[in-house]
């Protein structure tokens, strides 16, 4: 059987397999890196195991996982948390924001549809009750032009039959003397004045009719 004897020459460490079976050489003890076990302290000890954890390292890792723990529960989670939830309110401000906006923006775009609609219908009135007042005014412009031109008319009319009349009697006139001047020669005196005039007047309205 061989035994792994580590000796520390300096600063290096020499390792000497030993058969314990083959050789009776007596090991000097004192050069051992590990101390020889109690059941054979003619030998140096094995070492500790590479694959076995020391209850130092058990008890450090132990410890620097219940400090990382409590910082994690006391002191990182917590402001990790509190980050989270200030970006989740932030967030949700935001689409709040987002939805009164968007909400007072269909507000404001209905009340302008409506106010449009309303000005249309105003403007329509308005239109409507210049369009009339137009009207009126036109029937009274006619109306008022008609009753000058039946005015004027009349009033033409009148000095028509006023200049046919005065006419008239200035050829009755004209006639009375042209007949009485041709009864005078004709007869040799003079013929009753009234007579000749009933006589003109006669005949003249005998012609107009």
């Amino acid at each position: 059987m061989l035994t792994a004897v580590v000796i520390r020459s300096g600063q290096a460490l020499q390792v000497h397999l030993v058969s314990s079976e083959s050789s009776g050489e007596p090991v000097d003890l004192s050069q051992c890196e590990f101390k020889p076990e109690a059941t054979n302290p003619t030998e140096c000890g094995p070492g500790p195991s590479p694959i076995i954890p020391e209850m130092k390292e058990l008890a450090w890792g132990a410890g620097s996982f219940i400090v990382f723990a409590l910082l994690m529960r006391f002191f990182l989670f917590p402001r990790l948390k509190k980050g989270m939830d200030s970006r989740y309110n932030s967030i949700r401000e935001g689409h709040e924001n987002a939805d009164s906006t968007r909400a007072s923006a269909r507000s404001e775009v209905a009340q302008y549809e409506a106010a449009v609609v309303a000005a249309k219908a105003e403007a329509a009135k308005v239109v409507d009750a210049a369009r009339a007042t137009l009207e009126t005014e036109r029937q009274a412009a006619i109306t008022a032009a008609n009753a000058r031109i039946a005015t004027q008319r009349e009033a033409a009319m009148a000095a028509a039959d006023a200049a046919r009349t005065a006419g008239r009697s200035q050829v009755e006139s004209a006639v009375v003397d042209v007949v009485s001047s041709a009864v005078e020669i004709a007869t040799g005196k003079r013929p009753d004045g009234s007579a000749v005039s009933r006589a003109v007047a006669d005949a003249m309205s005998a012609g107009v009719r």
